[in-house]
């Protein structure tokens, strides 16, 4: 074969495939167009595959969206926390928040929280806010989160069912939790006992008995030598 021949028929060949290619796109084309007008119409005729396939796309770009994006920090977690700045506190109360902090090695400004919130319900309730601070450091050593094989928890200790109904004023059983929340409702609990027995002593024994204590004189010792202890902290 010769070299022009051999040139004319390499150009017939790519002709021939460049053609084939070209028919192939224009069928497919024609294919995907076909299948196109035939899923329009099966959602025109069917609106419900048309809200399912619309929610899954929507769902599936809502996961894409979320998978790339990172979480919005909530900008006032600050003002939810149980804390408070020693700087604010009173001269009394910011002796008696160092001192409890070197002892029990808690920061000083949830403690500060608490020091400050045992002045408020001891002038609301005629108990002296260093009792209520002695409770709170026999009892839970200040964890808001100590628990008693008994069920008693938080800093005082409350019982969850014997105290329903007062947490329900709160939100519900899990406001135990809640430092504040636990203070008052132990708070409350006290000022019932000593309603009912006329005596603080007496009180104390069964606030002990309560919160899971099985010595009782020996809580209420514990508590008033404690209590000595948080007043010498502020010279009283």
């Amino acid at each position: 074969m010769n070299m022009p021949r051999l040139v004319l028929c390499l150009k017939t060949f790519f002709i021939d495939v460049r053609e084939g290619f070209v028919e192939i796109t224009r069928h497919g084309l024609a294919l995907f167009g076909l299948a196109v007008v035939l899923v329009t119409l099966t959602f025109s005729a069917r609106p419900d595959l048309q809200a399912s396939a619309s929610g899954a796309l929507l769902g599936w770009l809502e996961i894409r969206q979320s998978e790339n994006q990172e979480p919005t920090p909530q900008r006032n977690a600050a003002n939810r926390a149980t804390a408070k700045d020693p700087q604010t506190l009173t001269e009394t109360q910011l002796l008696v928040t160092r001192w409890l902090s070197r002892k029990y090695r808690v920061s000083p400004e949830p403690l500060g929280a608490m020091v400050a919130e045992a002045w408020v319900l001891g002038e609301r309730s005629q108990l002296p806010p260093s009792l209520i601070l002695a409770i709170m450091a026999v009892q839970s050593r200040f964890n808001p989160f100590a628990s008693a094989i008994a069920g008693q928890v938080g800093l005082m200790q409350i019982e969850l069912q014997a105290h329903t109904e007062t947490l329900a004023q709160f939100g519900g059983t899990l406001s135990a939790f809640d430092p504040l929340t636990n203070v008052r409702v132990g708070v409350r609990h006290l000022q019932g006992l000593i309603q009912q027995t006329d005596s603080l002593e007496e009180a104390l024994a069964l606030y002990g008995l309560s919160s899971g204590f099985s010595d009782e004189g020996q809580f209420v010792d514990r508590v008033l030598a404690e209590q000595l202890l948080i007043e010498k902290a502020f010279g009283k």
